[in-house]
Formats: C-alpha cells, structure tokens, sequence
C-alpha cells in the first residue's frame, strides 16, 4: 500500500485518545489519532511524526497521525490499516497459510454479535475459515519480552471473546485463524503482552489448543510504502 503525501512533524501530545497536537515547523495543529489503544512508547513528546492530510471538506480535523519514529524505527499507528493491508496481502497471496483461499469476504457477520475481519473461502464446497485481525506495534527494549513485538498494548475484552468464538469453530470442525499484523519491522518473534491483559492470554491458550491457527507478519514500511512482507514465530507457551 502506497502512503498519501505525508507530512513531518514533531508530537507535542496525544491525549483524549484520538487527539495529538504536533508541531509542524512552527505551527501547531491538532490532528486525528486514529488508535485507541494505550500506545506504549509512541507517544512521547518530541517524537518524530508524519501526517496524512484529508482533502474531504467535511472533516474537522484535516490531518491524521499515521507513522511515529520510537526506538529507531518507524512505526504505523492507525489501527484502520491492518485490515486494508491483509486484504491486500490476501489479495496477492503474500501469506502461505491462506493462498488456498481466493474467495475473500472482509467484515463477515458469523452471528448476531460476532463479526470476523475476513471469511476465506475457496471456489469448492471446503469448509471455509474464519480470520480475525490484530493490529500490533507495541515494543518494549526494556520490558519483559526485549525484540519481541507484543499484544495487546491495552485490556481487551473484545479481543478476547473473538478468541473464545474461534475456539469454539475450532472445537467444532471448522477452521479458524488469528492474524497479527505487526506495523513495524525491528522485531525478531511475536508474543503476548500478559501482564497488561492476563484474561487475554488465558484466551489465547485456549484457542490455540483448541487448534485455532496463529499467524504474526511484521510490515515492511518506510515513507512511501507499507506491506506486509515478514512471518515472525510466535512465542508463547
């Protein structure tokens, strides 16, 4: 996926969650934070920016935060793009585990108050897969896991009902998957983050036991481009 123009900046702060003020050569703007999560180590003031900027008139805020530089590296943050990229990895059969499957549906309702990020289907009668999607870019060099890339950066009860739901096809016969789309290439393995959301991690077991099938792809991304281009192992029990 090719970036809009993107503009530099400095980040003054993010607060209200989906607010950053930054500094651009001198004159201040706030723009759209498009990432609800805690945002772990991409947020501190004086960090390197780069902005996309909407043409759409209706928009209050023009500019949206998309690429943050943090440990020497750049990082995308828009938690909007993970699903647009694995559409587009999908697409060109980037990832091995899912090039069986050409029949791509994005946003599929699996039940009333269960929607997946994708169901994969092949041109046959196959059973077809449900994928889910995680968007992960939180790094900690000195934390519990260094080189690894972590999820999730925040509780997320969400997340792991998705999980519970895919253990459930799972144990029933059906096929199932996560997906970790990593925005950030400076990690070595993939792992989870267990002392942020402990609940989540039990979710994770489970379903993996379950045989639900686990998959992590780091994001190649520099200012032109971002695409999902490396399988890192997960590590975890």
């Amino acid at each position: 996926m090719h970036w809009p123009e993107l503009t530099e900046g400095v980040l003054i702060k993010r607060y209200k969650r989906f607010l950053a003020d930054i500094d651009f050569n001198g004159q201040v703007e706030t723009v759209h934070c498009p990432n609800p999560g805690a945002m772990t180590g991409l947020k501190d003031p004086g960090m390197r920016v780069w902005c996309s900027t909407s043409d759409n008139p209706n928009r209050k805020l023009k500019k949206t935060l998309e690429i943050v530089e943090a440990d020497g590296t750049l990082v995308g943050i828009n938690t909007n793009l993970p699903n647009k990229l694995t559409h587009e990895a999908l697409t060109n059969q980037v990832i091995p585990a899912f090039a069986e499957y050409p029949v791509i549906t994005p946003e599929f309702t699996y039940e009333k108050g269960t929607r997946f990020d994708f169901k994969l289907a092949t041109e046959n009668d196959a059973p077809p897969l449900m994928l889910e999607v995680k968007n992960v870019h939180l790094a900690r060099p000195d934390g519990p896991n260094p080189r690894g890339m972590e999820f999730p950066d925040s509780v997320t009860a969400r997340g792991a009902k998705h999980l519970n739901i895919l253990a459930e096809i799972a144990r029933s016969g059906g096929k199932a998957a996560m997906l970790y789309v990593i925005q950030r290439g400076d990690g070595e393995y993939f792992t989870l983050a267990d002392d942020i959301d402990p609940n989540y991690a039990e979710a994770f077991i489970a379903a993996r036991k379950a045989g639900v099938a686990i998959h992590a792809w780091q994001c190649h991304i520099d200012l032109n481009t971002i695409e999902i281009s490396t399988e890192l192992p997960v590590r975890y029990q």
